[in-house]
């Protein structure tokens, strides 16, 4: 997340509470091209999250359990993704939802063909949608592995890019609409991770909504725990507990007597069905 996939040392390099958890509708009418089919009831966070490249072991997580946080965000898949993730089985999902915490899934997929960083993979616009499509199947099948049930969200993790790039943004868009899009034949809602500045910019500001995502988790550093005094675009876009905000990147924090590097997240979403 914001280069967690690689060091947060790279980051910088390369591109210079706890809430409670509810069943609800939200987030449906937002999304197009859905499946007609019967869609489990969303799960709904709202309140503190927080998010960190490898999966804390399940001791931290019952030590981070103390009403602070509720949400933590795991990274289940991707070509993309950097950190090992030793920790994240099934039986550490059903392990941490017992406890009480709500999970919120992250699949680093293929980046733009315009980024700087490089990347195992990367779409071109010949190769957009059908890596859009492949790259969904393999992350229902990730995060069904581990517990996380139909119904749940599945954040896209998109990094910056320069927008102004036509031919770049249209092949990003296009790989994203085959990525959400398949994802809802699955029968897992789509959500998308990026910067208010670019990634996340192209997908508030698209004309063309169809296929694109209902839910929008955007990183914009400013210390603001909100999802919306400081959101940047029309006030009816993504409502209906649609929103979360990243909003401060390496804190070093403690928590239970446990010490851990994260980046915090204000939440208003969708999260993973388990148990």
């Amino acid at each position: 997340m914001a280069e967690h996939r690689q060091s947060r040392k790279r980051r910088y390099i390369t591109w210079g509470v706890a809430g409670a958890a509810v069943l609800a509708g939200a987030g449906i009418a937002a999304q197009t091209s859905m499946a007609a089919t019967t869609w489990p009831a969303q799960k709904t966070f709202t309140g503190r999250a927080f998010d960190t490249c490898t999966a804390p072991s399940l001791s931290t997580m019952k030590a981070w359990h103390t009403g602070y946080y509720g949400a933590a965000a795991v990274y289940v898949g991707g070509k993309n993704r950097g950190c090992s993730q030793p920790n994240l089985t099934a039986s550490w999902v059903k392990s941490v939802s017992s406890i009480g915490w709500k999970l919120i899934p992250i699949y680093v997929g293929a980046q733009p063909p315009c980024q700087t960083s490089s990347n195992p993979e990367k779409l071109t616009a010949s190769t957009a949608s059908t890596l859009g499509t492949g790259d969904a199947n393999d992350a229902v099948s990730k995060a069904s592995a581990l517990g996380m049930k139909a119904g749940s969200a599945i954040y896209l993790d998109m990094e910056p890019y320069d927008i102004t790039d036509k031919s770049c943004n249209d092949a990003v868009l296009a790989y994203v609409r085959a990525f959400d899009k398949q994802l809802r034949t699955k029968t897992y809602r789509a959500g998308f991770y990026g910067f208010t500045s670019s990634s996340a910019k192209a997908i508030a500001t698209a004309t063309n909504k169809t296929d694109l995502p209902g839910n929008l988790w955007y990183a914009l550093w400013d210390k603001k725990e909100t999802t919306t005094t400081d959101w940047p675009w029309g006030s009816t876009q993504f409502t209906n507990h649609s929103r979360a905000h990243q909003y401060m990147v390496n804190s070093k924090e403690s928590h239970g007597g446990v010490t851990l590097t994260v980046d915090r997240d204000e939440w208003d979403a969708p999260v993973a069905i388990t148990g």
